[in-house]
This record gives structure tokens, C-alpha cells and sequence, in this order.
């Protein structure tokens, strides 16, 4: 049986969240048009962490019913948790979670991002990095300690800050297409 688990930072929450669905192996913008309902969003505290309440949520939110299962998931999910909060993660993304036919619950396939302001912190994490899966515009960019997104258009945008650089793409898009952004 395959789920799907994540842990990313919400707004709204202003903290970590959990969403998980029972229904894995496709992407969650699928499973959120398909069967919303198939979706569980379980907002996580910084103060109290993952707690074994939430964990336990979490599992039960997954399809697990029996005890033993529920207590295997949670410790996994106890376990993603603390390496997404001990790592500056950003986005823990394991799809599909899977039950395999003796029960055990198993992370089979993963996307973390991580912080970028962590650097400095995560050097382990950091050393790791594989620039040649990564677009060479952004990875020239970010050597020179800018941010930039490559888009589909024919004017680039280099501003300073948000609001004004979301106020530029806008009048750009009037009669163009942004090319890319940096700031």
C-alpha cells in the first residue's frame, strides 16, 4: 500500500505542518483535485515538537487502524520530524510511504529541500550538493549570492525585495513575458 507524507512550513500555522494522505504513488496536487477529503493537514507546534498525539493523528490519518501499526508509524513520523527540524529543512516529501505485506512502514522515495540560510550550520548537508541536476543559470546566480528563478518569457526582472519585484513582473506581464527573476 502506498501513502504519501510531507512536512513543510505553513503560513497559516506559522510552523511546520504534516500533510498526509492514504492514497500514494501520484503527485498530492492529483490526490487534492481527486478526493480532497483523501487529505489530512496536522499543524505541529515548535514548542512541543511532534508529539506522540500527533504522531499518532498522523498514522490513523495514513489508514493505519491496528495498534502496533499505529505505534510503528508514529515512530517514523517522530523520526522524519526530527531530522526535517535538526537539518533546517524546508520541505520533507516521501512519496510514496509505504505499508509493505508484513506491516512495516517504510520510506521508499524522498525529496528534502533545505534552507539556505542554513548553510553555515548544515555543512555536511551542504557539501553534498549535486549542481550538475540543477539549472547552470541558478547555480551561476547563487555564487554570486543572488536568487534567481529562470522563466518561460523574453524580458528579464532584477529588482530588490518582494513587493516590488511581484508589482514589476505584473506591469511586465501587461504585453511580455518575464524571462526570469532575481533579486
Amino acid at each position: 500500500r502506498e501513502m504519501y507524507f510531507a512536512i513543510l512550513y505553513d503560513r497559516e500555522s506559522q510552523g511546520p505542518v504534516v500533510v498526509a494522505s492514504p492514497r500514494g504513488g501520484t503527485s498530492i496536487e492529483d490526490i487534492a483535485a481527486e478526493d480532497p477529503d483523501a487529505i489530512v493537514k496536522v499543524p505541529i507546534s515548535m514548542d512541543d515538537g511532534m508529539t506522540q498525539d500527533k504522531a499518532e493523528t498522523v498514522a490513523k490519518g495514513l489508514g493505519f487502524t491496528k495498534a502496533s501499526q499505529i505505534e510503528d508509524c508514529a515512530q517514523q513520523v517522530q523520526r522524519l520530524y526530527k531530522m526535517f527540524i535538526e537539518k533546517d529543512a524546508t520541505l520533507l516529501e516521501v512519496n510514496p510511504l509505504v505499508e509493505t505485506p508484513r506491516g512495516q512502514v517504510v520510506s521508499v522515495d524522498a525529496k528534502i529541500n533545505f534552507d539556505d540560510n542554513a548553510s553555515f550550520r548544515q555543512k555536511d548537508v551542504f557539501q553534498q550538493r549535486d549542481t550538475s541536476q540543477e539549472d547552470p543559470r541558478e547555480v551561476r546566480a547563487s555564487a554570486a549570492d543572488l536568487n534567481y528563478i529562470g522563466l518561460d518569457g523574453n524580458i528579464g526582472c532584477l529588482v530588490n525585495g518582494a513587493g516590488l519585484a511581484m508589482a514589476t513582473m505584473d506591469i511586465i506581464k501587461v504585453r511580455l513575458l518575464p524571462a526570469i527573476f532575481g533579486a
